[in-house]
C-alpha cells in the first residue's frame, strides 16, 4: 500500500492534467472531423479496418489484442509511470468522446471537403497525441509502440509514426480508393510532424527524459 501511495505521489500533476485534456482534445477532433470526412487513419485503427475487410474479424477483437500488445511493449520499455499516464489519457478520451456523441457534429460540412478535413484532422491528432506522448503516456497502442521504438532506436518519434502509418495506409489501398488514401497520407504526415515538434518544444512543466522523443 505504501508503495502504491509513493508511486501516485511521484506522478507529475502537470503531466496528469495534460494527459487528460489533450486526449479529450483528440477525441473531439476524431468525432467531429474524422468520423464524417471519410479520411482514414494509419496505425492500429487502420489495421483493424484492414483485417476486418479481408478476414471478417471484428475490430472489437483485433483492437483489444493489438492495443494490449502495444501497451505491454510500452510498459516493458518505458515503465510504470507510462501506464499511469496512459490510463489517464484513456479516461480523458473515453469521457470526451462519450460527451461528443451526445451532440450533433459541429463540422458536418466537412463531409464533402476532404482536403480541409485532412488539414484540420492533422491538427487535432498531432496536438492531442503530441501532448499526451510528451506528458509520458499514450492515447492508444499506436502511441505506445511509437514511444517504445523511438526510445529503443534513439530516433525521432515522427519518423516512427510515419513509417507505421504509411505501411498500414499502403496496405489499405487493397480496399480504399486511392483519392481517400492520398488525403489520409497528408493527415498522417502532417500529424506526425506536429507530434515531433511538440516533443522538441521547450516546456518547463514537462521536462524530457529522453531528447530523442
Amino acid at each position: 500500500m505504501k508503495n502504491i501511495t509513493a508511486f501516485i505521489k511521484s506522478l507529475k500533476l502537470a503531466s496528469v492534467l495534460i494527459s487528460f485534456f489533450a486526449s479529450a482534445f483528440l477525441a473531439f477532433g476524431l468525432y467531429h472531423v474524422h468520423s464524417i470526412s471519410g479520411v482514414t487513419e494509419g496505425g492500429v485503427l487502420g489495421l483493424n479496418l484492414l483485417i476486418e475487410h479481408h478476414f471478417g474479424i471484428s475490430p472489437s477483437i483485433t483492437n483489444f489484442i493489438l492495443n494490449a500488445i502495444c501497451y505491454i511493449i510500452g510498459w516493458r520499455v518505458l515503465g510504470k509511470s507510462f501506464i499511469a499516464y496512459s490510463a489517464v489519457s484513456s479516461v480523458g478520451f473515453s469521457v470526451a468522446y462519450g460527451l461528443c456523441e451526445l451532440c450533433p457534429h459541429f463540422f458536418a460540412f466537412l463531409a464533402d471537403m476532404p482536403l480541409v478535413s485532412s488539414l484540420l484532422g492533422a491538427l487535432f491528432v498531432g496536438i492531442g497525441c503530441g501532448l499526451c506522448v510528451r506528458a509520458g503516456g499514450a492515447t492508444s497502442g499506436d502511441d505506445a509502440l511509437a514511444m517504445a521504438i523511438s526510445h529503443v532506436l534513439k530516433c525521432k518519434i515522427e519518423y516512427v509514426y510515419l513509417v507505421s502509418d504509411l505501411t498500414v495506409l499502403l496496405l489499405s489501398l487493397t480496399y480504399i480508393p486511392i483519392t481517400r488514401i492520398l488525403y489520409s497520407l497528408l493527415t498522417v504526415f502532417l500529424s506526425g510532424k506536429i507530434i515531433g515538434l511538440i516533443q522538441r518544444m521547450p516546456c518547463k512543466y514537462l521536462p524530457r527524459e529522453d531528447d530523442t522523443l
